[in-house]
């Protein structure tokens, strides 16, 4: 199954991001803790150029705690700041105006140096569906101003809200982007709940959760479903997880469909513990890949170029 999806209104707000770039001063990307590279839209760079701007891993409280400090010291390596926290909780929330000071602080120095008054921090926050973004503007505002929903597309307009005497934030709707080179990221968001589920195949979805606990964290399954592999025969994994939560059966056979559910709905509410779906390490060696093949392909450009050069001497010759 390849998942895509690219609502129209997502389009818009891609260009209501570039228009309003002008307006502030740093970019708070919020990504999922969880998912710290698939949850990055890969068009926002193109779009931010050189804007400053603070990584900020949301849901930090569902994430691999070893994972999230390993991501945060990469993107540090990558010359990233980068903080974690749980915006539904509030918990790290503090950090936010700090590591945004520490951020501009040339840009502040270069003000100060021109006689400029110091003003609120202006901050565009942008991210993925269903990433918490509205849910950390009225944890760090205080009181209910963005909307939010535990479903992607929830905030469709641009809204300014004051952060105390500190900070304004530009609040934008979520943007995913037109196509996942890699399918494997379709999953991982939908399986972490930021594409609506009414456009997804749960069978599958369920199949590709079970195949990632199974490869990085087997004794989730086993503690969870008494399995530490799926079987051959997927249905076989089902009927068995179906029998070990009583699902009932319709007609005499197993509620495949409720089995699969149930699966995805244990992902999703920890039932299966604090789960990152993407590793630095991986991450890295398909990135080293990538060059690799870029390499070869300019290398095998470079030889047909020679090829070329050197048979159309001949022929000169001749």
């Amino acid at each position: 199954m390849t998942i895509q999806w690219f609502p129209g209104h997502m389009a818009k707000a891609r260009r209501q991001v570039t228009e309003k770039l002008k307006l502030v001063d740093i970019i708070f990307e919020l990504i999922d803790a969880r998912l710290p590279v698939s949850s990055r839209n890969p068009m926002l760079d193109e779009i931010i150029h050189q804007k400053t701007k603070l990584l900020i891993l949301n849901k930090a409280d569902m994430a691999d705690e070893v994972q999230t400090k390993q991501w945060i010291a990469y993107f540090k390596s990558k010359g990233h700041q980068a903080i974690a926290v749980n915006s539904l909780d509030a918990v790290g929330l503090k950090r936010v105006t700090k590591a945004a000071e520490e951020v501009l602080k040339p840009k502040w120095d270069r003000m100060k140096a021109k006689g400029l008054k110091a003003r609120a921090i202006r901050a565009m926050i942008v991210g993925i569906p269903n990433v918490g973004k509205s849910t950390m503007i009225n944890r760090l505002a205080k009181k209910n101003i963005a909307r939010t929903g535990n479903m992607p597309g929830v905030t469709r307009a641009q809204q300014w809200i004051k952060v105390g005497k500190e900070l304004e934030l530009l609040d934008t709707p979520g943007i995913l982007w037109p196509k996942f080179e890699d399918p494997e990221v379709g999953f991982k968001l939908a399986v972490t709940g930021a594409i609506k589920d009414t456009i997804m195949n749960m069978d599958d979805l369920a199949i590709y959760g079970l195949n990632f606990l199974a490869k990085h964290y087997p004794d989730r399954l086993e503690e969870r479903y008494q399995i530490r592999e799926i079987a051959p025969d997927v249905v076989d994994t089902f009927d068995h997880i179906g029998k070990l939560r009583a699902v009932k059966k319709v007609g005499g056979e197993m509620d495949y469909s409720y089995i699969a559910e149930l699966i995805v709905r244990d992902i999703r509410n920890e039932n299966l513990g604090k789960l990152t779906f993407d590793f630095v390490d991986e991450y890295e060696a398909k990135e080293k890949e990538k060059e690799l093949l870029v390499e070869l392909e300019k290398e095998r450009k470079r030889a047909l170029k020679k090829l070329a050069s050197e048979q159309a001497k001949s022929e000169t010759n001749e």
